[in-house]
């Protein structure tokens, strides 16, 4: 059967060298601004239905979390697709096979300023140049020019997302020490780029890195300072902190915790008075972790009481395979986070083989 495309080498070299084709260097031969971010825009799945990133709901119940890789290659047939409708007969089938690979790496480097069009850092307005160069070319300039890698991404479906709608997402290459600020050099130097990060629904979110992550942080959002104390069986409970804020740690990683009384008659209402005796109770106490700074915070008023009611945005930590959602980096947050079993150890359960098997089944 003849094929409907011109597909031989010497035919395609024939048809690309006709006087009527575009010269490489002029400006018409490049791809448009426009074409290029919505080209960007897909390899990232920006517009992509759901279902086909989920084909079942089961793949993604409630309040679970499942770590991934973007098949590049799947990325790159969902641009050919785009790119085909624009292909008619012959003469734009060579094209486009001429310029496939060179369109694909272009690409490569497009992609990692999505985000920046999506927050509205560097909006792309068609037809307005900015200092003599397409806005899309500017926030090009200013990209890494290296070649792009590995994409993994993660999918959270929770209440939490609905709760906390602007939740921080980070990825590291490596891990770093429990409790570590984001903004400290030692985390920037080890923090993957973030590609996407994008509520698809009202509890399910998408973030998409450049590079594998050892360790991710999912935070809540730091929009202020907020004081508060946690709930548990046993009553409500504080962290012992130094006169830094920094929370005291034992050997095993877990908070030194100090009882927070309440009033006789509501329990809704914190016993102040109470809670500074018990806090000078504790100030003989001698934390393992941080080695250096490792007494609670003296109490002599108002301000060292406040650093000893801190309550910081909860941080959840999701490092190797195993479980980390009863232990969580910092205690005393309003309400439960994030207790999801990472995908390596879920993907052991038979339950949920046999049921991944069902979907697939013919």
């Amino acid at each position: 059967m003849r094929l409907t495309f011109t597909s031989a080498n010497v035919a395609l070299k024939q048809r690309m060298a006709q006087p009527w084709q575009v010269e490489p260097q002029e400006a018409a031969a490049e791809m448009p601004a426009y074409m290029e971010s919505f080209l960007a825009h897909l390899r990232l799945l920006v517009g992509v239905p759901f279902e086909y990133l989920i084909a079942d709901p089961r793949l993604l119940p409630d309040e679970s979390i499942r770590f991934f890789y973007l098949d590049r290659s799947w990325a790159d047939r969902l641009v050919d697709g785009a790119v085909a409708v624009g292909k008619i007969g012959s003469r734009e089938q060579a094209h486009h096979q001429a310029h496939a690979v060179p369109v694909s790496q272009q690409l490569d480097l497009t992609e990692r300023g999505v985000r920046a069009l999506q927050r509205g850092i560097k909006p792309f307005v068609v037809g307005v140049p900015v200092s003599g160069v397409g806005q899309f070319a500017e926030i090009k300039a200013q990209l890494p020019q290296t070649q792009a890698g590995t994409v993994t991404g993660l999918l959270l479906r929770s209440a939490a997302v609905a709760g906390w709608p602007h939740m921080e997402i980070r990825a590291y290459r490596e891990s770093v020490p429990i409790g570590i600020n984001a903004s400290d050099p030692q985390a920037k130097s080890v923090q993957l780029n973030l590609l996407r990060l994008e509520r698809l629904a009202p509890a399910v979110i998408l973030a998409l890195f450049e590079g594998v992550p050892k360790l991710v942080h999912i935070e809540e959002p730091h929009h202020a300072m907020q004081f508060g104390v946690q709930e548990i069986f046993n009553g409500p409970e504080i962290p012992l902190r130094n006169d830094v804020g920094q929370q005291l740690l034992n050997n095993a990683d877990e908070a030194l915790m100090v009882k927070a009384p309440v009033r006789a008659g509501n329990h809704r209402v914190l016993h102040v008075a109470g809670l500074v005796r018990n806090l000078r109770a504790q100030q003989g106490t001698v934390a393992a972790k941080p080695a250096a700074n490792n007494h609670p915070v003296v109490q002599t008023g108002s301000a060292s009481l406040a650093i000893a009611v801190l309550n910081p945005p909860w941080r959840q930590r999701f490092e190797g395979t195993v479980d980390h959602a009863e232990k969580p980096e910092h205690r005393g947050g309003s309400g439960m986070f994030v207790g999801a079993t990472l995908v390596a150890a879920k993907a052991a359960q038979q339950p949920l083989v046999q049921e991944v098997k069902k979907l697939f089944t013919v």
